[in-house]
């Protein structure tokens, strides 16, 4: 690999085998080099490919007009989460995050705080993923002296959350927490109760409805068994349970336009009758 454009001492322009542009990263993979010297390949950590999401120059942008010390911020935050979370974490991350990270600062230092409305919702239903965007809110006190709020820490969690869905844009993860939020909502009110988000089948149900949500987003639709006997088994068996699932059927279909199929009622209402029961073991 020969260096093509020099970013940052971090942060090079190259091309593969393929003879695809790449953005190469790595402590150092550029100190006293110059365009034209090849890269000792042994300090690249990550690699994007500009063709892949469509980057291309905007990343190239990007990386070239950050500062050095937001990049190690976001590098530092990644490596945390990459140690806390059970699932992998999409290398194109470290450029969102850096960007969210970046601005985020510049926007502290001209006074200007914005408000995350979904605050609430993410610290409740991404707990994992807030707790780690608290302990980012440290790190970045700590290497950039600024101290940033909760609303940040949220939507730090959001970039974290929507990695784990395979790479969507930022709205796509807003969408799914506003319709889980939703739903959940619908099963409190029905049922004239808090759930009780310590219980296992709560976690559970939030899985279920996050991976739920993904698959209209997606057009995704989960194949058919026809099983028409267990749905009126159920129908009869979990009457208030399936009530409510219908209530969530009509909500998807009003606001949506999305007509959840019979093997989708029968998943929602089996969730729905676990999370709603008084007694269960606990965590």
């Amino acid at each position: 690999m020969r260096i093509k454009k020099i970013l940052n001492n971090n942060v090079v322009v190259t091309t593969n085998d393929q003879g695809q542009e790449i953005v190469v990263m790595g402590k150092g993979l550029a100190f006293m080099k110059k365009v034209g010297q090849t890269i000792d390949q042994s300090k690249i950590e990550k690699t994007f490919v500009l063709e892949k999401h469509g980057m291309s120059e905007k990343l190239v942008t990007l990386l070239r007009e950050t500062p050095e010390l937001h990049f190690n911020i976001a590098a530092k935050i990644l490596d945390y989460a990459t140690s806390q979370l059970p699932y992998k974490l999409d290398d194109y991350l470290y450029v969102a995050l850096t960007d969210h990270i970046s601005f985020a600062i510049t926007r502290h230092h001209q006074g200007i705080e914005m408000k995350n409305p979904l605050l609430w919702e993410i610290r409740k239903y991404y707990k994992q993923e807030y707790n780690i965007s608290l302990k980012a809110l440290d790190i970045i006190e700590k290497e950039a002296g600024v101290t940033l709020s909760e609303d940040e820490a949220a939507s730090i969690a959001l970039h974290l959350v929507n990695s784990q869905l395979s790479g969507e844009n930022m709205a796509t993860a807003v969408q799914v927490t506003e319709m889980v939020n939703t739903i959940l909502t619908i099963v409190k009110y029905h049922f004239k109760m808090e759930l009780d988000e310590t219980s296992i089948n709560y976690e559970r149900f939030l899985t279920h409805l996050r991976f739920f949500a993904m698959r209209f987003i997606r057009q995704e639709r989960i194949v058919e068994t026809n099983d028409h006997f267990l749905y009126e088994q159920l129908h009869e068996k979990y009457p208030e349970a399936f009530q409510c699932s219908e209530k969530i059927k009509v909500y998807l279909a009003e606001s949506y336009k999305w007509h959840i199929s019979k093997d989708e009622m029968v998943y929602l209402t089996v969730h729905i009758q676990r999370v709603t029961k008084r007694y269960e073991y606990h965590r």
